[in-house]
């Protein structure tokens, strides 16, 4: 039996991708992933046979990553930012748990990578220094209502509240009616950060508040980071202040 292992190659730099992550995409016989994931580390897919479907493919791809590994081959699945978040590593453990244990291939785990909320974080200043809520705005897989229910509790319980998938062409509304959902429980000036494609070349980062942020540029490689009750923006830093005395 072959192995396979899922490895999150952080949010796009080659800079920004652990050692770890690297040298297991390098040992690997096969390279598994979404198309745009592969070409951000093409330089190092020389040799290799690649395995590489387009969105909303996630199953059929993974499945074939599996069967290679089944099949004696070392292979490895990527994902963007971490595999553990929002990525193949839950989907992948599945299918291989499918298999029975005398045919299953050896699961080499997960390699942890920098998250996308991480590295938008980081270019924004320090604004998730407390208590922090992670949601999408992607319904394909979680009614939109569950979604706005998650929204509500988490501005209520005064979370510093990351959104990804925030905007796309099918769904160009969700972000007002989250904005609407927190104008209730926040105040209209509680900073927002919107990072968009962080670490990649087509890096954009914009300060704005909870009433106009709508209003500038957000699309699906944006993550928007809205602040809690104590965030403040200062020199051009959002900031979270955790408690202590300065």
């Amino acid at each position: 039996m072959g192995k396979i292992t899922v490895i999150g190659i952080g949010p796009g730099s080659m800079e920004d991708m652990t050692p770890k992550a690297k040298k297991a995409i390098e040992a690997a016989e096969v390279v598994a992933g979404y198309t745009t994931y592969i070409d951000l580390i093409k330089p190092m897919l020389e040799g290799k046979e690649v395995i590489g479907t387009g969105m909303m493919q996630e199953v059929d791809r993974c499945k074939m990553a599996v069967e290679s590994a089944a099949s004696g081959k070392n292979t490895v699945v990527v994902s963007s930012g971490d595999a553990g978040v929002y990525g193949m590593a839950g989907l992948v453990l599945e299918l291989v748990l499918q298999y029975p244990e005398c045919d299953r291939p050896e699961y080499g785990g997960t390699v942890a990578g920098v998250s996308a909320v991480n590295a938008a974080a980081s270019i924004l200043g320090a604004p998730l220094m407390h208590d922090f809520a992670v949601i999408s705005l992607s319904d394909w897989m979680t009614p939109w209502e569950l979604i706005q229910k998650r929204a509500k509790l988490a501005g209520e319980g005064d979370f510093v509240l990351a959104l990804y998938n925030p905007k796309s062409k099918a769904r160009p509304d969700y972000i007002d009616t989250i904005q609407e959902i927190l104008l209730k429980c926040r105040d209209p000036k509680t900073p927002v950060g919107i990072v968009t494609s962080a670490s990649r070349e087509q890096e954009n980062c914009v300060i704005s508040d909870l009433e106009h942020f709508t209003e500038e540029e957000i699309g699906m490689f944006s993550i928007v980071i809205i602040g809690n009750s104590h965030t403040y923006v200062k020199d051009g830093y959002m900031i979270t202040p955790r408690g202590y005395k300065v």
